[in-house]
């Protein structure tokens, strides 16, 4: 189907179906400044007199005026949001063929379905995701091989086969991460008490690293900073909200069945870090259902990532310098990648970045609490806002830089 005409352009079902991608993007994991932008800028590409897009993690709304027309508003609830990097992709190559087409309203709705019925990730890969993932993150924290298989099946069996039945009744991220959080937890600890793991409380580590959501609080202080205040808020509030729950989860594992923290985890040789790291990155992609050649890049971005917090922290000695050069790096290196695979950014920047995400120090800050060890707790505590600015500050010193590099692209 061709273009449409202005004058039979039904301006009212042109704005329903755009809202519609905008909030698909949005549930898939898409940066809401940057969905917001892409509604603008399918909706200007039909010369309209004049358009207005505020976009938040839970509501969107949209003016426009058509030439010679009566303005139309619409509002859009966002009720649920995740993770789903190949729908995000297919729609971002949408808008991108809507800005330059101006299809017919038909056409969009074809193309709008054809994106939501793609065929879904095999379910073997969502296994593969979350074990290299969980297990990766494991070994990076210094579990042996013995725990890795540990971690192996409590990955297979917790995080994802009964991930899997949690999500279809529970769409609260509080207590999904709790659930999971005690389950996989308690599981590790029982396993190590029956002689099956040599160090459980590394392999809740690793496993906790699946369900973490600290980044949303680095791109929380990130909108602040870019004075998208609410958006901002929310974002952190969902993060805490799901960090707490994966500790409370933890923690409460750690009551009933006196799990045992057996040392503060020992970083093993570079070489291990760099793969392991490399390997989790990846899986984190395929776990967020990025494509496969899209996960390899993603994994080596993680890689590298480690590399340049371990070369900075060698030689300056300062954790908070060495997380902010990785996040700097990760910013630029999601940057480059998006224009080379025309993908969005956020598909490599939330996934490479995760070697820098403070699973363990929420693990320990917990651990302080159970242990009534507030000292160690506070201690934790400051690290993990130290953490988060890091990430946050590295992430934004690109982005200005950028600006001066070329115009920013749908």
């Amino acid at each position: 189907m061709g273009e449409q005409t202005e004058n039979s352009m039904d301006y009212e079902l042109l704005l329903n179906e755009i809202i519609n991608i905008g909030k698909e993007m949005i549930k898939s994991g898409a940066e809401t400044d940057r969905a917001e932008d892409s509604m603008y800028r399918m909706l200007e590409s039909y010369d309209l007199e004049q358009c207005s897009v505020f976009a938040i993690q839970s509501d969107i709304q949209a003016t426009i005026k058509p030439r010679g027309g009566h303005f139309i508003t619409q509002i859009r609830r966002v009720h649920k949001t995740g993770f789903n990097y190949d729908r995000l992709d297919y729609l971002n190559n949408l808008s991108r063929q809507i800005c330059k087409e101006r299809p017919s309203v038909e056409e969009i709705r074809r193309r709008y379905t054809e994106v939501l019925n793609r065929k879904p990730q095999p379910r073997y890969l969502q296994y593969t995701a979350a074990i290299l993932g969980g297990v990766g993150f494991g070994v990076y924290f210094g579990c042996d091989w013995l725990d890795a298989l540990v971690a192996t099946v409590i990955c297979a069996v917790v995080e994802v086969y009964l991930g899997n039945i949690l999500d279809k009744k529970e769409h609260g991220l509080v207590v999904y991460n709790l659930v999971l959080a005690f389950l996989s937890s308690a599981a590790a600890f029982l396993l190590g008490k029956a002689g099956l793991g040599h160090h459980p409380d590394r392999i809740v580590l690793g496993l906790n690293m699946v369900l973490i959501s600290g980044l949303g609080v680095a791109n929380g202080i990130r909108d602040v900073l870019k004075r998208a205040y609410l958006s901002g808020i929310i974002n952190i509030m969902n993060a805490c909200l799901g960090a707490i729950a994966i500790a409370c989860g933890t923690g409460l594992a750690m009551l009933i069945f006196k799990g045992d923290m057996y040392e503060m985890y020992i970083a093993p040789s570079i070489a291990v870090q760099l793969i392991s790291c490399g390997v989790a990155s990846m899986g984190f992609a395929l776990v967020f259902k990025a494509a496969v050649r899209q996960s390899f890049y993603a994994g080596i971005g993680g890689l590298i990532n480690c590399a340049c917090y371990l070369i900075v922290q060698y030689f300056c000695s300062n954790d908070f310098a060495a997380v902010m050069a990785g996040a700097a790096f990760v910013a630029a290196y999601a940057y480059f990648m998006s224009r080379i695979h025309r993908a969005p950014a956020t598909i490599f920047l939330t996934t490479s970045i995760m070697p820098l995400i403070p699973g363990a120090t929420l693990f320990y800050l917990m651990h302080g609490l159970v242990q009534a060890d507030y000292q160690a707790a506070s201690g934790q505590t400051i690290l993990l806002a130290q953490t988060c600015l890091a990430v946050a500050f590295g992430f934004l010193i690109v982005e200005i830089a950028m600006r001066y590099v070329g115009e920013r692209k749908v």
